[in-house]
């Protein structure tokens, strides 16, 4: 009877257990799209903070003439300039050659998504995805409301859907970049901004250039739509399809969001959101400047970032190429040195570093661009536990750096940093911490770390038991005193981009 009881017992508790689980499935969250609603998502998922890296790429018809930068579009409209000297006289006039008309010769045909799929995992990116539309207004997907479209013209391939295709197989996340706020023409009833003098519209406006076109398909690619109201709901309707087509993790925009009406950007939130819910999916979003809430969403600084150590995770978007984001003919690109150690200087700070590729109009990423990439990969591969999944020390660390003022918080994507600069990661459990040097230290030199060592109340988060140089796993003295904390740099292969040392916490 004793038994008999228990197993009642315990039959109850499982049915009960059993009955909350159920009922916790019926409680599906569906989000509102006003703040109150949406501020419950919160802002960046945990395998947001873990990945530390993604990688993106400017690509489209802008592409083609490869010259000047991906406001090709706005420039060659314009009535002086480089661009519209050089259109005239590689294309001739624009209003005979078109932009459109570069969309047949962007014809992709060596474009390999398994190939740049596997390009950026041994990277060492984490998710990745293209720029879906740039302020072109020429859609990267399958489109049935873009008429202008990759799918339909051009490459005539889904550019999306097979490179979410091809990271999904690798199990990678996925990022969908839209710039296409700015595509809509808010200028034609301001003719002091007429001929390109307006930025709150991609394409230069005049009654006599080709811009000002009222054909019905035309006109949509230069979002030259009969009232804004109209582009506002096309550019909603458009993010709406990629998110029903292909469930992206993250959706990202470009700067000129603002110009959207509020309420289309919490209907687009909203919509995201409860995509992410009915796919059982952490969905995110991401923004610059102040064009979305930060309870909701990640805030990115493009070729910039932070001066110190921020509670949630943010974002910086970064460009391989010196300073252009598409494929320009004889563009130098960054060093893996210059770039890894930006990238650590970001991830310190609890950012997360977005890295654009330029690829040709052709689909091949040239090999300048994949040998600073594979550099970056092996030194990601060596270096991996003291990056991913790691979350930042009490200080972000300290040097001598000239940072300079840079953009909205004075960190630049270009600092030249030294060994005299030092970083910090701490892994989520606390049992490690990282010590980053942003070059080769000097071997056998001792260098005093009075910042995390001490009194301080930056000291690491346990008690030191070892320290090894990871890469070469060479034991490294080290004594923490009353008053500071000293490391000895060992006699052991330093690696020429940056060195990081491994402190095991009891």
């Amino acid at each position: 009877m004793k038994y008999f009881k228990i197993l009642v017992l315990l039959f109850l508790v499982c049915f009960s257990c059993k009955e909350r689980q159920n009922e916790s499935k019926k409680e599906i969250v569906q989000y509102e799209p006003n703040f109150e609603s949406l501020s419950k998502h919160g802002a960046a998922p945990e395998w947001f903070a873990d990945a530390k890296l993604g990688m993106y790429f400017h690509w489209g018809p802008y592409s083609v003439p490869a010259f000047g930068s991906a406001w090709y579009p706005h420039n060659m409209y314009k009535e002086n300039g480089s661009v519209r000297k050089f259109h005239e006289e590689h294309y001739g006039d624009p209003n005979e050659f078109g932009y459109e008309d570069f969309i047949p010769m962007f014809a992709a045909e060596h474009f390999d998504p398994e190939d740049w799929a596997e390009l950026f995992q041994q990277t060492g990116a984490k998710f990745a995805g293209p720029v879906a539309q740039h302020h072109d207004g020429f859609a990267m997907w399958d489109s049935d409301i873009n008429p202008w479209n990759a799918a339909d013209m051009g490459p005539k391939r889904d550019i999306l859907g097979d490179i979410f295709e091809a990271l999904e197989d690798r199990e990678l996340k996925t990022i969908a970049t839209f710039h296409h706020a700015r595509n809509g023409q808010r200028n034609k009833n301001n003719p002091e901004l007429w001929n390109g003098k307006g930025y709150n519209s991609h394409y230069a406006y005049h009654p006599d250039l080709p811009t000002a076109t009222e054909d019905p398909k035309l006109r949509k690619l230069f979002g030259n739509f009969e009232t804004i109201q109209g582009f506002n709901q096309y550019w909603l309707d458009q993010v709406k399809e990629v998110v029903d087509k292909y469930s992206p993790d993250i959706l990202w925009y470009d700067s000129w969001l603002n110009l959207i009406p509020e309420e289309k950007r919490n209907e687009m939130a909203a919509y995201h959101f409860n995509k992410g819910i009915k796919d059982n999916k952490d969905v995110m979003l991401a923004h610059k400047q102040e064009d979305l809430p930060k309870e909701y969403s990640v805030l990115d600084y493009e070729q910039g970032g932070r001066k110190d150590s921020w509670p949630t995770p943010w974002m910086t978007d970064m460009t391989l190429g010196k300073s252009r984001w598409m494929y320009v003919e004889g563009h130098p690109y960054k060093t893996a040195d210059l770039v890894v150690r930006n990238m650590i200087d970001i991830w310190s700070k609890n950012g997360v570093v977005l890295l654009n590729v330029s690829p040709r109009a052709d689909g091949v990423i040239n090999q300048e661009q994949r040998d600073v990439l594979k550099e970056i990969g092996d030194w990601m591969t060596v270096h991996a536990e003291a990056v991913y999944g790691t979350r930042p020390h009490n200080i972000f660390g300290f040097g001598n750096a000239n940072t300079g003022k840079g953009h909205n918080a004075g960190q630049s994507s270009s600092v030249e940093y030294t060994a005299d600069d030092v970083r910090f990661t701490v892994s989520k459990d606390k049992k490690a911490m990282y010590i980053f040097f942003l070059g080769v230290p000097e071997i056998g030199k001792r260098i005093q770390m009075r910042s995390i060592g001490g009194y301080h109340r930056n000291i690491p988060p346990g008690k030191i038991s070892k320290i090894t140089h990871l890469g070469t796993q060479t034991k490294t003295e080290f004594e923490h005193t009353s008053a500071s904390f000293f490391i000895t740099i060992p006699d052991a292969e330093m690696n020429p981009i940056a060195n990081v040392f491994k402190l095991e916490l009891e």
